[in-house]
């Protein structure tokens, strides 16, 4: 197989499922994986070469397997600022019906990770076996944890490889890694939604779409109901970032309809809800499932199954009602005004994600350790007219230095203009 990758030639489906085999029982050497990881970037497998790799990669380890009497369902994002929509929609989706296995990672780099997020809670607990896992979502509706040792072990040292050879970027491999994971949950019906924006894995708008295409397509071709949105990450998908400021925005969302919530978070969970309903059979459209888990939240038993998965995840029995006191908080917390009145105009998103790593609550290794009191809210968002009476952001630090240095850094990375300004388009193309 690589001697076929050296000469340009896409390898067969069924090399490609022994050199997964190797990965997962370590007959491959890392040596060989890393040639491999080079050959598919000099020589794309194409769609059917990405399906077989996925599928082995999926079969390489533990596939569950559900007796539930509705879908089983998931999400998976590529990766954003401020985006805390799994913390809302997997209990909106068990509300209406689904079940939500959602296998989830930790965040490394300036894209925070939905367990770090959870690991603010206090007691929560994201490693479990896979019978725990079933029981809760049998019971609940959803869970979200980490994947175990079982799950996809090929894609866990090819990553490694990919990693250290800088192949992260290959189409093929970020698929077939995306999508050996979740498949591995058993499900029937996966949303995707990919990112583009300044915040983004893929900033520009052309390599989302592509890689939408190609999740859709290799999802579809191993037998799951897949499709993609693109939306915008040209500003964080929360007006907070940081682990326990993202669980307090997702806990406004759940639990006050009013003004407090984030309009820009609810919009996505809704998109992504409606969708993942559609595909799973609970509703005739991506339209009526966004009316559906709209009301999930509205009425509040989006939030009442969010603290039971709390509670059966190891977290506090009453975080619905105190979840503000079960919180931990920065002992500094910098309001950043503006200079002078203007309207927000541009934000650079990265910048905010690489404050929040650099103030500690982000990876730049694996062994990081996390501080989950850090970070940014009160986020201005794009559009928003800013006089010098309001916030632009606020930062959370653990010290006066680190928010001062912080807060610079925030204020170079929002520009404001004088005249009015039309925020990009949050939903963008669905692809089926």
């Amino acid at each position: 197989m690589l001697a076929d990758l050296r000469h340009d030639r896409r390898p067969a489906p069924e090399a490609l499922a022994a050199f997964a085999e190797g990965l997962a029982d370590g007959s491959v050497t890392d040596a060989q994986a890393g040639a491999f990881a080079m050959g598919v970037c000099r020589t794309p497998l194409g769609a059917a070469g990405r399906a077989a790799l996925t599928r082995a990669m999926r079969d390489g380890g533990e596939v569950l397997q559900w007796d539930l009497d509705g879908p089983v369902v998931d999400k998976h994002s590529t990766g954003g600022v401020g985006d805390c929509t799994s913390l809302v929609l997997a209990p909106a989706l068990a509300v209406c019906g689904a079940y939500v296995p959602m296998i989830s990672g930790r965040g490394l780099g300036h894209t925070g990770g939905t367990l770090d997020k959870l690991a603010a809670i206090p007691g929560f607990r994201t490693e479990m076996q896979t019978d725990e896992l079933q029981s809760i979502v049998s019971r609940v509706g959803c869970a979200i944890v980490g994947a175990t040792a079982d799950i996809a072990p090929a894609d866990r040292r090819l990553y490694a490889v990919r990693d250290v050879t800088g192949t992260v970027e290959s189409l093929d491999l970020i698929v077939a890694s995306i999508l050996s994971k979740k498949l591995a949950e058993g499900l029937e019906a996966l949303v995707l939604d990919v990112k583009s924006g300044s915040g983004a894995f893929m900033p520009d708008p052309n390599d989302a779409r592509a890689l939408a295409r190609a999740l859709v397509e290799t999802g579809q071709a191993n037998g799951v109901m897949t499709s993609a949105i693109v939306t915008d990450m040209s500003q964080p998908a929360a007006p907070a970032c940081g682990n326990a400021l993202e669980v307090i925005a997702a806990m406004e969302a759940l639990t006050e309809p009013g003004t407090r919530r984030s309009a820009r978070l609810v919009a996505l969970v809704r998109a992504l809800g409606g969708e993942a309903l559609a595909l799973g059979g609970l509703v005739a459209d991506a339209a009526a499932g966004a009316e559906k888990i709209g009301a999930a939240l509205q009425s509040g038993a989006a939030a009442e199954v969010f603290g039971r998965m709390v509670q059966a995840q190891g977290g506090p029995s009453d975080f619905l009602e105190r979840w503000r006191d079960r919180l931990p908080a920065a002992p500094v917390v910098a309001e950043l005004r503006a200079e002078a009145p203007g309207v927000v105009a541009e934000i650079d998103t990265r910048v905010l994600g690489e404050v929040v790593v650099d103030l500690g609550g982000g990876r730049r290794r694996e062994d990081d350790r996390i501080d989950p009191t850090v970070g940014i809210s009160h986020i201005a968002q794009l559009g928003t007219v800013v006089t010098d009476t309001q916030p632009l952001a606020r930062v959370h630090a653990a010290d006066g230095e680190a928010a001062a240095e912080a807060a610079e850094r925030v204020a170079r990375a929002i520009r404001l203009e004088g005249g009015a300004v039309t925020p990009p388009t949050l939903i963008g193309e669905t692809i089926r």
